[in-house]
């Protein structure tokens, strides 16, 4: 009877030790994945960084709303053309927003913000430029997320511009 308790007793502590270095690894990755997000975000290189990505998701809708009603008009096509908002309501609002605008035919939608929203480029009220197509290193959901509020935000500014 001692043997087989001396055995489980073995096993018990070397399962104590693995578990110990797994978790370890475990963290010593999330460090290494937090310190590259702040170095990214620091030196200005990297793309979006996940703090902030969370902080647009979690934000008010001003953070997410169009700078130009030209670039609104853009988001609102980029979010139709990308299956986010559905073609029918968008692509209404977006033709009434275009005819307010006087912009008419494609030659008159070479605006650089009309354009850049085409893109899936975003520019923000607050001065800041949120590219719909390159949201860095979050997870496929979270991105989902995000262009899905952005998509929102811009169809409600849009509809209060009309």
């Amino acid at each position: 009877m001692q043997v087989t308790q001396r055995v489980m007793l073995a096993l018990a502590v070397s399962s104590a030790l693995m578990a110990s270095a797994a978790h370890a690894d475990l963290l010593g990755s999330l460090k290494s994945a937090a310190t590259e997000q702040l170095n990214q975000s620091s030196s200005g290189s990297g793309s979006n960084s996940l703090a902030s990505l969370g902080a647009l998701l979690n934000g008010s809708d001003t953070t997410l709303k169009a700078k130009s009603a030209t670039n609104a008009a853009g988001i609102l096509q980029y979010c139709v053309k990308n299956n986010v908002l559905s073609a029918g309501n968008a692509d209404a609002v977006k033709d009434k927003l275009l005819t307010k605008l006087g912009i008419t035919s494609p030659s008159g939608a070479e605006s650089q913000d009309y354009q850049d929203g085409l893109g899936g480029i975003l520019h923000t009220g607050q001065g800041k430029n949120l590219d719909l197509n390159n949201l860095g290193t979050a997870t496929d959901q979270l991105k989902e997320k995000i262009t899905t509020k952005a998509c929102d935000v811009v169809l409600k500014q849009s509809t209060s511009l009309l």
